[in-house]
């Protein structure tokens, strides 16, 4: 084998991987988390856990992506440490796809159709499709496929080349001995497991020993060993990922490690012990592409219908690896949610998206809480429910620093157009959600203000401040409403409340201007009123800077008084007409 042909083997190889790479991040964008939160319902019946798991890793064509997912739902709470296993099992199942759209370059006829099977036949026709996708196409699913197209190809392109350089080795004596000490289990099983656990890809490892298949120089003795510690090397990146995660995290690791482990030592037992008695003559044949192929899926089909019945087995002893502590610290609610903002989703980003608008909905819930509290106090104040607005104050605060952080990190990601666009809509509501918090704190001092100092507003302010409490309570309801369903509809009705909330703040401050030149109430008491309405006011603003996010969702630049000038144009009655309702709702006694 010469330098060049060296040279054309790495290559072939790294647009193998490459290519592989662009499959699998093809599949994914095209399935737009669709998988994952199909995934993350799944029941715990474990034969639908290890289907799903299965269909989920053919789809992705990665067990190793499917696994740091599962890890990443344990860690998250998401999923149950025994719904995990199955899954874990059936993605095992998933990988082997892979291995029989590789064996399709062992093709070798002089038949025409059989010939157009062949990747080399079809796969420049795949990539002139996908290309013309990817540049002429401006639909991001269109261009999912053309990645997919292309991905498929750049492999089987990578694939062959890689095949056709290692030929030559056949003739290497140094090589083929090398293979033959391969024939020794142990050895075998450590080539397999250190190959594998290198590139991080059983798939990829066992097209890389399908492609050595092609020199003839393999034989079934020497890859038997090998693939079954490629089934083990696989472990390492869902190890690698449960550093530093949850200790049920942890366990679903140790689960997916020590279903290979297992598996594995009981079919090379078995396995080896009827060679022993009865040698297997097929050992000493070359192997194929298509035989990598049947062993790797006979293997891991027998190694789940083996351990399936044992799956709680599995939890056992990875809940006995790692123990338990004696006093373990209780997580609360929120800690729970901001789980969900799991690095390893960051892999698949369209999940992440789906994930980050879950935590932002809480954390509109909470800023939601917060207004509902403070405004409970300015009429019966309450020690317990101030420290509980401060609480959650506190809380929304740490929320947008953690959503903000992780959706930066989502941004620089390969996001679809759609999930992009929700990623910037998050990332302008969750400031106006915070500062709304902010306002919840203010009317909490307002209301501890005229607590400590016994002062109390004269029955009419009480009654126009009803009012405009309602009013700020529905227009928060409505905002939290539509961003939590995701409603245009909704959002639309926010804007017409918010232009009579700024009607109330005025009509009250003059109305109270009145009541103070009569004498009929104080300086003191009008700054804490004047405090309380401009709070509501704003707390209405900022309900109307995140409808008009939602609204203008997908626009290349967010300009809401552009959007103002529009809706409240003259001609616009379906605006007027909504004013005119609420106006009517919230009129002043």
């Amino acid at each position: 084998m010469s330098f060049f042909d060296l040279l054309t083997m790495i290559g072939g190889l790294a647009l193998f991987l490459y290519g592989m790479h662009l499959l699998g991040e093809g599949l994914s964008q095209l399935s737009g988390g669709r998988l994952e939160s199909i995934l993350e319902k799944l029941t715990n019946n474990p034969i639908k856990a290890v289907l799903m798991g299965a269909g989920v890793t053919a789809v992705i064509q990665s067990s190793s992506a499917t696994t740091v997912m599962v890890v990443g739902f344990v860690n998250s709470g998401i999923m149950k440490l025994e719904q995990a296993v199955g899954i874990i099992m059936g993605a095992n199942i998933g990988t082997t796809v892979t291995s029989w759209i590789l064996s399709l370059t062992g093709i070798d006829s002089s038949s025409f159709f059989v010939q157009l099977l062949k990747p080399t036949s079809f796969s420049p026709i795949l990539a002139i499709v996908g290309v013309v996708m990817i540049m002429f196409s401006h639909r991001d699913k269109t261009k999912s496929v053309g990645a997919i197209l292309v991905g498929f190809a750049v492999l089987m392109f990578g694939m062959d080349t890689m095949s056709e350089a290692v030929k030559p080795l056949r003739d290497v004596p140094a090589f083929t001995s090398i293979l033959t000490r391969f024939s020794n289990p142990i050895l075998g099983m450590l080539a397999g497991l250190i190959l594998t656990a290198v590139i991080q890809s059983s798939s990829a490892s066992v097209g890389i020993l399908q492609a050595l298949c092609q020199t003839g120089a393999v034989g079934y003795g020497a890859a038997i060993p090998i693939i079954m510690g490629q089934n083990i090397g696989t472990c390492v990146t869902a190890m690698i990922s449960g550093i530093g995660a949850s200790r049920n995290a942890k366990r679903a690791a140790l689960i997916h490690l020590y279903f290979n482990i297992i598996g594995t030592v009981i079919f090379m037992v078995i396995f080896y012990a009827i060679n022993a008695v009865n040698p297997f003559a097929f050992l000493k044949e070359s192997a194929t592409p298509v035989g990598i192929a049947v062993i790797h899926s006979l293997f891991n089909v027998a190694a789940t219908l083996c351990l399936l019945p044992f799956s709680k087995l599995l939890v056992k002893l990875a809940t006995l690896t790692i123990r338990e502590e004696d006093k373990p610290e209780a997580v609360t609610e929120e800690e729970k949610i901001l789980g969900l903002l799991d690095v390893r989703f960051l892999d698949t980003p369209s999940y992440g998206v789906d994930q980050s608008r879950n935590v932002a909905c809480y954390m509109a819930d909470m800023a939601r809480e917060s207004i509902i509290l403070a405004i409970d106090l300015l009429n019966h104040y309450n020690e317990e429910k101030a420290a509980r607005v401060v609480a959650l104050e506190d809380e929304v605060d740490r929320f947008e620093d953690a959503l903000g952080s992780y959706l930066v990190k989502l941004s620089a990601k390969n996001l679809p157009e759609k999930d992009s666009n929700t990623l910037n809509t998050l990332l302008h509501c969750i400031g106006d959600f915070e500062r709304i918090s902010d306002h919840a704190r203010n009317l909490k001092e307002a209301a501890e203000e005229m607590y400590r100092k016994d002062l109390s507003f004269s029955d009419k302010a009480k009654e126009e401040l009803r009012v405009f409490e309602q009013a700020v309570t529905d227009i928060l309801d409505l905002t939290v409403k539509s961003f939590r369903e995701d409603d245009a509809e909704l959002a639309a009705q926010v804007e017409p409340l918010e232009e009579v909330i700024d009607s109330l703040n005025l009509d009250i401050k003059q109305r109270h201007i009145k009541r103070l030149r009569k004498g009929k109430c104080t300086i003191e008491l009008g700054f804490i009123l004047s405090d309380i309405s401009n709070n509501f006011e704003r707390i209405s603003d900022h309900c109307s800077n995140i409808a008009i996010g939602m609204l203008e969702e997908g626009k290349s630049v967010f300009d809401p008084h552009a959007y103002l000038e529009k809706v409240k144009g003259e001609d616009n009655l379906d605006f007027a007409g909504k004013m005119m309702v609420y106006q009517q709702k919230y009129r002043l006694p």
